[in-house]
């Protein structure tokens, strides 16, 4: 049984997520999926928009993923370890980064392959994040557009 295994925030689900996780899942036979615990998130610089508890349940309700499990640390070849992953599925945004050229041969010599997907265009969480912003009148550009829609009503 190949095993596979990606990770991610996962907040905002949207359909680059979808993507991401259908590829990999014909990839292999079992796809696990880790999932940022808030914590992580925030060790990022980031602060999730939706609960780690609920984010993992939608991840975990995916058709494509056949486990859910928390991810912890930034350590992705321990993990792959672990579960017996011989994939680990990555963005492509990472492609050719010191960094990953690192990890290439670290995965290399566990067998363990990476398989790199493009990411979908147009499309994040953070993207998602701003308009939110912007519709629920987060922004001051909202709050001016909104006053000045009350006064033409009046």
């Amino acid at each position: 049984m190949k095993i596979g295994y990606t990770t991610g925030v996962f907040d905002l689900f949207h359909i680059g997520h979808l993507n991401l996780l259908k590829n990999a899942k014909g990839m292999c036979d079992k796809l696990v999926v880790g999932v940022s615990i808030d914590e992580l998130v925030q060790y990022k610089g980031k602060t999730p928009m939706i609960p780690f508890e609920d984010r993992i349940e939608i991840v975990r309700s995916c058709r494509y993923v056949d486990a859910a499990i928390p991810q912890y640390d930034m350590d992705k070849l321990k993990i792959c370890k672990k579960i017996g992953a011989k994939i680990l599925f990555v963005g492509d945004d990472w492609f050719g980064t010191d960094k990953w050229e690192k990890y290439e041969s670290e995965f290399k010599e566990a067998d363990i392959r990476i398989v790199y997907f493009p990411y979908t265009r147009g499309i994040s969480s953070t993207k998602i994040a701003n308009a939110l912003k912007i519709v629920r009148g987060w922004t001051s550009e909202f709050s001016v557009i909104s006053s000045e829609k009350i006064k033409e009503d009046d």
